[in-house]
């Protein structure tokens, strides 16, 4: 019997496959540019991420507890088997290839997004897979994404569970036959994104809302012909309720155990508010949410378009695709990608989280980044926007049959041009997230190098006491082990208000004793207990704008007990 050959591909399958490669050839081109250039690191919290996940194995007191908090763990667990090797750990590279993935799965998740919702009676058209492909190129050209999925910053893999989670919701609330898997899969990326970033608890707690609506209150829209759909079971709702909460409850008992503080994230000494407090950071959105959200819509703009109008004319076109999106059943279901609109106007006027935009007082950057949250919504309702008003101009012409017949062909082309003028001046004026990062790098990136370099000639047996806080690039720079450091995670967290008994505060009370060398920089807590013990500066490294740095001589100059390494 002669085997049978695998059945032919459809045509849709063809079309993700290419969209797939295409992708990937975006991905990898651009992070062996950036990667060439050494700028996988310009961002202090890409090499703080890295660093997080190394020390889960490369560290004097390794585990778990080295995650910390206030930053969730997933990133990091998903960067650490990249980073074992110490070339991928130097140069970021390890930290790259999770968001790699995850550009190529939100570009493709943002594809299924609009071609199932645009689809009839389960069936693919030339108008939704023209409309498809347009709001990928949208998303997967954006500048400012191709610069930030080929760094360790998380921005690009919580893209990736928020584009999916909302294509998993969409299918289970269409009621498709398997809507029972998909209330699953959505629970799961929900998961993961809370688990990512804080946005997604705001958007878990929206969709356990529209998933309630969607089971007992079900609807039959006539408009897009569906058949009479049996409400899903409250079985299913139940289990993605519990799935949907897990994360959260996960992390509040993590930091009521750990911590003694359920809300260490959110109120505890490295928290946003704390910063915030101990910084005089100016937040000119506070206690604002009119403000708030403009910073946060102006910041969107900032990241699709260099020019002000082009910007306000994405916008623009994004609000009239979702009303228009609105008068159907499926197109409804994509709003859930304005989540991140009120999220951060709460966040900037009670959360403590600021922006800086170049264009708006204080004229800096700080945080642009954010609006990427808003990409997803460009691409998917800005090709819905130019097709309704393709649509209407056909009607005012009384049924154009050439119009009709060429509205996808015509959102296609327009969506180009619009993509082409707006990405075409960012990469002009370079990513508005590579400029944030780049000139907020500058003074970190001088001293961690002279640090670096003073630290390299060090015994390799040597000890060193350092606070790694902000300048742990330092370290790495200079390729010495995580191991060989004393530093602030070295200590049982859980014994409040200090660990007397911790490697941390024991060498923090006697340095000279337990360290060959000590890097203080001015106000941490190594200076001080450098100073403190009179211990001699061996160099002064001074930077602009960078507070000075001193090596001070450890063990050498004070001999005691090494029991204590």
């Amino acid at each position: 019997m002669k085997p049978q050959p695998p059945p032919a591909k459809t045509h849709s399958e063809i079309e993700t496959v290419r969209l797939v490669w295409l992708a990937i050839f975006v991905s990898v081109f651009s992070f062996l540019y950036y990667n060439r250039n050494g700028e996988l690191l310009l961002y202090g919290d890409a090499v703080a991420h890295i660093n997080i996940a190394r020390r889960v194995f490369d560290s004097k007191t390794p585990g778990l507890l080295q995650l910390g908090t206030v930053w969730l763990p997933l990133p990091h667990l998903l960067i650490l088997p990249f980073i074992v090797s110490k070339q991928m750990w130097q140069s970021g590279s390890g930290g790259s290839i999770p968001s790699m993935a995850a550009y190529v799965l939100g570009v493709l998740g943002i594809f299924r997004l609009v071609r199932s919702a645009l689809s009839r009676e389960g069936k693919v058209d030339d108008a939704s897979q023209l409309l498809a492909w347009s709001a990928a190129i949208v998303y997967a050209a954006n500048p400012n994404l191709i610069y930030m999925q080929a760094t360790a910053m998380g921005e690009s893999l919580y893209l990736a569970f928020f584009i999916w989670a909302a294509v998993y919701f969409a299918e289970f609330a269409r009621g498709e036959e398997t809507s029972s898997r998909s209330v699953t899969k959505c629970g799961v990326c929900l998961v993961a994104a809370c688990l990512t970033r804080y946005d997604g608890w705001f958007l878990a707690v929206l969709m356990v809302a529209g998933a309630v609506i969607v089971v007992f209150h079900p609807r039959n829209d006539r408009n897009d012909k569906l058949p009479n759909i049996a409400p899903a079971s409250r079985i299913s709702l139940l289990k993605f309720v519990l799935i949907a909460a897990a994360a959260p409850v996960f992390w509040l008992a993590y930091n009521a155990a750990v911590y003694r503080n359920p809300l260490e994230f959110a109120n505890g000494p490295y928290s946003a508010h704390a910063i915030e407090q101990k910084t005089a950071t100016v937040n000119q959105a506070q206690r604002n949410l009119w403000a708030g959200a403009s910073y946060f819509l102006k910041a969107a703009e900032l990241n699709v378009s260099e020019a002000n109008w082009l910007g306000r004319l994405w916008l623009a076109l994004a609000l009239l695709g979702s009303l228009a999106a609105t008068f159907t059943a499926r197109g409804r279901l994509a709003l859930f990608l304005w989540a991140p609109l009120p999220f951060y106007a709460l966040s900037l006027a009670y959360g403590s989280v600021p922006i800086f935009l170049p264009t708006w007082w204080p004229f800096s950057y700080y945080n642009v980044r954010y609006g990427l949250q808003l990409l997803p919504a460009f691409a998917v309702f800005v090709p819905l926007g130019i097709y309704f008003m393709v649509q209407f101009a056909a009607k005012i012409e009384q049924g154009n049959a050439l119009v009709v017949r060429r509205a996808s062909t015509i959102v296609l082309v327009s969506v180009l041009a619009l993509a082409s003028a707006s990405y075409g001046g960012i990469w002009h004026a370079d990513p508005v997230c590579y400029r944030e990062a780049a000139i907020n790098s500058r003074g970190r990136a001088a001293l961690d190098k002279q640090v670096a370099a003073w630290l390299k000639p060090v015994p390799a047996d040597s000890t060193l006491l350092m606070y790694l806080g902000e300048h742990v690039g330092a370290l790495q720079q200079a390729a010495i082990p995580l191991r060989r450091v004393i530093n602030e995670g070295n200590h049982r967290v859980w014994k409040q208000p200090t660990d007397l008994d911790g490697l941390w505060e024991r060498a923090l009370a006697n340095p000279g004793v337990y360290a060959d060398f000590v890097i203080g920089f001015d106000g941490d807590p190594v200076w001080k207990a450098a100073t403190d013990h009179h211990l001699t500066a061996l160099v002064e490294i001074h930077t602009t704008g960078q507070p000075r740095a001193i090596i001070f001589r450890g063990r050498e100059q004070e001999r005691g007990p090494k029991s204590g390494q």
